[in-house]
Formats: structure tokens, sequence, C-alpha cells
């Protein structure tokens, strides 16, 4: 697979969201809001914004007591979060030496 950042999964609170949900098959509305530590219309919003894009599914399933919101990504949804993190590793795994030499700092002592 070749990475390829998304603009939709770059948001710092987006990422992690995606990042929990990787990790599991699903999660409640309530753990990730804990998790992220945001209110609940600011959680409401990025998960809107996933789903929007095919990247989630959200569910509420019925049943006895309280009705709990459960989140899920997507295969599509899956894709492109691990595709976000491929390329940014690629920055990482980029050699030193293939910086342009404006872009790299001068060497301690030295001026440019």
């Amino acid at each position: 697979m070749t990475g390829r950042f998304d603009e939709i999964v770059h948001a710092p609170n987006r990422l992690r969201i995606c990042a929990l949900l990787a990790a599991s098959s699903s999660a409640e509305f309530g753990m990730l809001r804990d998790v992220l530590g945001v209110a609940d219309s600011v959680l409401s919003k990025h998960l809107k914004v996933l789903q929007e894009a095919g990247y989630l599914t959200i569910s509420k399933p019925t049943g006895r007591g309280r009705v709990r919101t459960w989140v899920r990504l997507t295969p599509e949804g899956r894709r492109a979060y691990a595709g976000h993190v491929e390329a940014l590793k690629a920055l990482f795994d980029t050699p030193a030496e293939a910086a342009s030499p404006a872009e790299s700092s001068p060497e301690p002592g030295r001026r440019r």
C-alpha cells in the first residue's frame, strides 16, 4: 500500500479517534469522549466528519436500559487511516541527506 496524507484523518482529534478504533472492532461514544478529553459536541462533530467521508459507522442498538452509541471504522476508514500513518512514517524514514540545503540546519557555531 502506498501511503498518502488524508486531510480528513489528519486533524488531531480525528487521528486519535481513528487510532483508537483501528485497535478495536468498535468503541462506545462515552469511552472515546473520555479518552480524548473533549465535550460531547466536539466528539460528535468529528464523528460526523468521519461518517460523512464513509470512514466510520455509528449505531445505537436498542435493548434494555440506556441506549449507547457505538462507533466502528469501515474498511475504507481503516485503509485511509493506515495510508495516512504510512505517509507520516515516511517523513521519519527520509534520510537527512535527502533534505535540501535550504531546509537543513547549519552546523553548530556556523552561520549560513
